[in-house]
Formats: C-alpha cells, structure tokens, sequence
C-alpha cells in the first residue's frame, strides 16, 4: 500500500482524504519519533493548519479549548490534575476559580499539543 502523501491541504475534499489517512492510524498509533509518527504528527499539523485556515475562531475562551480537548481525547480530571501535578489545582482551573499561569500553558501546550494562543484567550478566573 502507498502511503498518502503529506502536503498542504487546499480544499475540503483534499482535508477529507487527509483525515482518513490520518485516522488510518488511531487503532494503532505509531511510536513518535520514527517514519510512521512523523508521518501521524505531520498529518496531523496539515490537518489543523487546514481547519485554522478554513474554520478559525477569532477569540477562545481557554478553559472551553482545555474541555474540548480533554472531552475529544477521552482524557480525565485526573488525567489534567497527573499534567499540572495537583489535583487542587486541576480542580480549580476546571471550575474557573483559578486561571492558567503562564507555566500552565507551556506544560499544557507541549504535552497536549495545543497551541499556546489557543490557552492565553481572553478569559478571566470568576
């Protein structure tokens, strides 16, 4: 089988064959850092750069992006408090008593593959 080729996505047909491709690999997620995670991770980065492109939102609310998140990956409370390294802590952002610092967003960000910008937003702890 020829694997699907990597490049820039310009329509909504060239995104749906990407996301097949891309979804080709959910059942059996290759090891990062080899042939095929490099092929998933940058997939993955033509996939969202497409939907940024095509569907972006002008202002995110940070704590919508990290429910989305968590609710698409099937990933917990405490899955977010295991991130952060508290479950208080988790517990308070999740509720809006407490907003991400800025060593949230990296942590977050890096782990979770979410772009920084999309954790700043324009939000505010109650």
């Amino acid at each position: 089988m020829t694997p699907f080729p990597v490049r820039v996505i310009h329509d909504d047909d060239q995104l749906a064959a990407a996301l097949a491709a891309y979804e080709a690999f959910f059942d059996a997620e290759p090891e990062p850092g080899t042939p095929e995670g490099d092929r998933f991770e940058l997939l993955g980065l033509v996939i969202a750069a497409y939907e940024e492109r095509r569907w972006s939102v002008a202002a995110t609310n940070p704590l919508e992006v990290i429910r989305l998140v968590m609710e698409g990956r099937g990933y917990t409370q405490a899955n977010f408090a295991a991130l952060l390294g508290s479950r208080s802590r988790a517990s308070e952002i999740l509720n809006g008593r407490r907003g991400l610092s800025v060593e949230h967003i990296r942590t977050i960000s890096a782990a979770w593959r979410i772009p920084a910008a999309a954790l700043i937003g324009t939000a505010q702890a109650a």
